[in-house]
């Protein structure tokens, strides 16, 4: 038996991208090269790895024990070719970096001339998607994602916790008056989320508990629109801290109801596909995004 890292790295791909065909891009393989790889691979294990359908692969009882040991033996080989790597090299090459728009104007756009003096030889790719986005399918090499993770098959690096505040405009107050608790909001307009259901879930205690579930009176997909929407007088809302901090400091949005705040604070994880020739763009690019939140 002959196994190699080009099995394993082959096996775990397939895996992770769900499709041979996406498995074939992502490694700039050809689909028929990487079905022969595989079927190679159970041979010299004399073992069927996967139960392919014309629908979908499962893995075997034993496919799940290879693929646990395939995983840690690429994570080692990966952190000694970085560690090298980060000694005799510069980082160089496109860097795709997605992030919702309201993170990505307001903690990645300020920083990004710094960074680029710093790393003059990454070209960086900025994206933004308020919707979760497939790495693979949008060729994104870093995603910055506000809230609980889902993903299973991503390598995943915290970089921060945002509080929630509840804001309105001075304007707004004066002409609709102040909520005194939780329940008083029901009297007032409130600015959502639309097709984000947590995001409506407001950090508050009230009598039924510590999360306050609202219903829009206006609703956005994107946290800047309601930020733009609350500035305009247009209602109460609840956005991240690293979004609103400028304008709460500056007087042009005032939090309401603190009292009643949980202290819930918002995670932000940046998640990606390990990938060697990418990691000291991703290690360089995360460690300086760390420092600035």
């Amino acid at each position: 038996m002959d196994i190699n890292s080009d099995d394993l790295k082959i096996f775990v791909t397939v895996i992770d991208s769900g499709t041979l065909s996406a498995a074939a891009v992502h490694l700039g393989q050809t689909t028929s090269g990487v079905s022969r790889a595989l079927s190679r691979l159970e041979d010299k294990l004399a073992t069927s790895l996967l139960t392919r359908t014309t629908r979908r692969m499962e893995l075997t009882e034993e496919g799940q024990l290879f693929l646990d040991k395939a995983r840690a033996i690429l994570a080692s080989m990966e952190d000694v070719e970085e560690s090298i790597r980060i000694r005799r090299q510069k980082p160089a090459g496109r860097l795709s970096v997605d992030a919702a728009s309201p993170f990505m104007l307001h903690c990645v756009v300020p920083h990004v001339a710094e960074f680029r003096a710093m790393y003059p030889d990454i070209r960086l790719e900025l994206t933004s998607n308020d919707q979760i986005a497939d790495l693979l399918e949008h060729r994104t090499d870093i995603a910055i994602r506000i809230g609980a993770l889902v993903d299973s098959t991503l390598h995943a690096r915290p970089l921060s916790a945002s509080p929630l505040h509840v804001l309105a405009t001075p304007a707004y107050l004066a002409r609709h008056g102040t909520p005194a608790t939780p329940e008083a909001l029901s009297g007032h307009a409130l600015l959502g989320f639309a097709q984000y259901e947590l995001g409506n879930n407001w950090p508050l205690r009230h009598e039924a508990g510590n999360s306050l579930q609202i219903v829009p009176a206006l609703a956005a997909s994107s946290g800047e629109t309601l930020r733009q929407l609350a500035l305009h007088d247009q209602g109460i809302v609840c956005l991240s801290d690293f979004m609103t901090k400028d304008d709460i400091a500056a007087g042009r949005l005032v939090r309401v109801l603190q009292p009643f705040y949980t202290g819930y604070r918002q995670q932000i994880h940046a998640v990606y596909y390990r990938n060697t020739q990418l990691a000291q763009r991703i290690s360089c690019f995360l460690e300086f995004l760390q420092q600035k939140l």
